[in-house]
């Protein structure tokens, strides 16, 4: 149910918020707005406000099916204009004012997810600290030298200044950039807070990603924050409760290696099987003070890439937490800035999926998107302010691109029309919509296909 009202909620602000783009615009251009509607289909609910400006009469409507929306305009190629409204026609103005218009609603999107960014800057949220974990072995992290432990103070792109890292996310996202757009990423680590400090680079540009997946971050080999290897809560009947281990159990070793956080004996007790059969291993433990050693055999899983092992027990402590909050002008700007290279990512990742070089797995539909709002929503109203801004820039460059049923291809033909000084002919027009609703729906297609293969796949 959560997942339902959460996916209902963000699709209808989006849309409110992109549609009210349009309509506040034209209303500002002196173009008479018919209809102003948030869904299709059904009428749920239907007003007309009894003050609006001069020249409007628009009414609102709520549509029982929440995937879209429109605004209505006065328009000489819909019906018939009375002589004295003409003024007042969308296709009577300026090309100027045309472009204004269309481009309003997903600058609109643009704008709200800025303001949704800086409301959680402002906020300020609980992160993990950017203390990385054991590199997986072999991974590029491993590599360049890290070991785990090593607390990220500053990083940045190859070629570029470093600047401060405030949290493990703040880490993630810019490993996710340079992974997505092929560029190497130094990082400036200590082992200690207050210690000196020492700079590595993590060469992500011979990655060669092509999509944003689980895999990509155990290739980097930075899988999350540093943990301390504690035994949490122990399944009954499950390998850590027949080995003798209990919750609090500090692990100090696995056999001859030293045991130095929680990601990394995760990775030992997944590799504690060889050709399906699992391997029995002595752990050192300290519990209450004392020393243990335990033989632990850990149980077998499968799973697509082969079987791993696992204990039944949550393995490492909640990673250390900072606060992490701006002030007014910083958290706008930091905002904006997040927006930016939201909106840039995503038309790189679209250009990369067109020329082949990027996975169209990474295009997500309706099923998707549903998920992750009832997921967000179950993190707390944070989580879900970050996901509807996530959602929101999606919207905005999505309704960006130049296909002639979108935002995009309004705004291409304006531009036709600036540089040539005649519209698109009538028979141009019906081609390029023809067009433009089959690659629209081809990628829904995709989109849906996606969506159901990573849901029940």
């Amino acid at each position: 149910m959560l997942t339902v009202v959460a996916f209902i909620v963000a699709l209808g602000l989006l849309i409110a918020v992109h549609e009210y783009g349009h309509y506040r615009v034209a209303v500002a251009c002196g173009v008479k707005v018919l209809r102003f509607s948030v869904g299709f289909g059904k009428t749920l609910v239907r007003w007309k406000p009894r003050r609006q400006r001069p020249g409007q009469d628009t009414e609102f409507v709520i549509g029982a099916f929440p995937l879209g929306g429109y605004v209505k305009m006065l328009d000489e190629r819909e019906g018939p204009v009375p002589p004295e409204e003409r003024h007042l026609a969308f296709n009577t103005q300026p090309v100027r004012t045309r472009a204004a218009i269309v481009a309003a609603g997903p600058a609109a999107n643009l704008l709200l997810a800025v303001l949704l960014y800086a409301g959680v800057n402002w906020y300020g949220v609980r992160e993990p600290r950017a203390i990385i974990a054991s590199p997986v072995a072999g991974s590029l992290a491993q590599q360049a030298g890290l070991r785990g432990g090593e607390h990220v103070q500053q990083a940045g792109f190859e070629g570029e200044a470093l600047q401060p890292v405030q949290s493990f996310e703040d880490l993630r996202w810019l490993l996710t950039r340079g992974a997505l757009d092929s560029r190497d990423v130094r990082l400036a680590v200590s082992l200690r807070e207050q210690g000196s400090t020492r700079e590595v680079t993590l060469p992500l540009g011979q990655l060669q990603v092509q999509e944003a997946d689980a895999q990509l971050f155990r290739r980097v080999g930075i899988l999350g924050p540093w943990t301390q290897p504690v035994i949490g809560e122990v399944m009954a009947g499950a390998a850590a409760a027949r080995a003798g281990l209990r919750q609090g159990d500090l692990v100090l070793a696995v056999g001859s290696t030293p045991i130095v956080d929680g990601q990394q004996l995760r990775e030992m007790i997944r590799a504690q099987v060889r050709e399906g059969r699992a391997e029995t291993s002595t752990w050192r433990i300290e519990r209450e003070g004392r020393s243990l050693e335990l033989q632990v055999t850990p149980d077998v899983m499968t799973d697509g890439s082969g079987s791993f092992g696992r204990i039944g027990a949550y393995v490492g402590s909640p990673p250390a937490f900072t606060e992490v909050r701006s002030g007014p002008l910083e958290g706008l700007w930091k905002g904006a800035v997040r927006t930016w290279e939201v909106s840039v990512l995503t038309v790189r990742m679209m250009g990369r999926m067109i020329i082949g070089q990027a996975s169209l797995k990474n295009l997500s539909g309706p099923l998707t998107i549903a998920d992750y709002a009832g997921k967000s929503a179950s993190l707390g109203l944070t989580q879900y302010i970050i996901f509807l801004a996530l959602i929101s820039v999606s919207l905005g460059v999505l309704n960006l691109l130049p296909l002639p049923v979108l935002d995009g291809g309004h705004l291409m033909y304006y531009l036709w029309e600036a540089v040539t000084g005649r519209s698109v002919s009538d028979a141009w027009m019906e081609r390029l919509q023809r067009g433009g609703v089959a690659v629209l729906l081809v990628m829904m297609s995709i989109a849906l296909f996606n969506d159901v293969t990573r849901l029940f796949g």
